[in-house]
C-alpha cells in the first residue's frame, strides 16, 4: 500500500455565500509518481447556487486543473509532481478553489480517484 494525497476541487459562485458545490478531485501518489485531477461540471446545480454564474469561465479554471497535471502542464513543466500538487492545493479566494488536502492508502491511485471522485462529486449515490 501506498499513501496518496488528495484534495476536492469546489466551486463557490457566490464566496460571499460560502455555498458550494464539489466538481472534482486532485490525487497524487508520491511513490507512483501519478498526479491526476478528474472534474465534472454540474451546471444546473451550479446554476442553482448562482443563476448568473459564467459557466466558461469556470469549465476554463477546471481545465487548467486537469492541464497542470497532465503530459504538457505549461509554465508547471519544471516543477515535480509534489511541487504541482502543493500549487494546486494552495489556498485561493476565487471562484474555483481546491478544498482541505487528506490522505490515504492506495494500491491503485486511478482506482482510488475514480472511488474518490464517485463518493465526493457525482450524486448517482445519494
Amino acid at each position: 500500500m501506498d499513501v496518496y494525497e488528495y484534495a476536492t476541487i469546489r466551486v463557490i459562485p457566490r464566496v460571499e455565500r460560502g455555498e458550494l458545490i464539489n466538481v472534482g478531485v486532485l490525487l497524487y501518489c508520491q511513490p507512483r509518481d501519478y498526479l491526476c485531477a478528474r472534474v465534472g461540471l454540474d451546471e444546473t446545480r451550479l446554476r442553482a447556487l448562482d443563476p448568473t454564474a459564467d459557466i466558461e469561465a469556470v469549465r476554463l479554471a477546471l481545465k487548467a486543473y486537469e492541464l497542470s497535471c497532465g503530459e504538457n502542464p505549461g509554465p508547471l513543466a519544471g516543477e515535480s509532481l509534489g511541487s504541482r500538487f502543493r500549487w494546486l492545493t494552495a489556498p485561493r479566494s476565487t471562484i474555483v478553489q481546491p478544498g482541505p488536502v487528506h490522505a490515504g492508502l492506495t494500491k491503485d491511485p486511478e482506482a482510488e480517484l475514480d472511488r474518490l471522485f464517485d463518493k465526493l462529486v457525482r450524486l448517482t449515490n445519494l
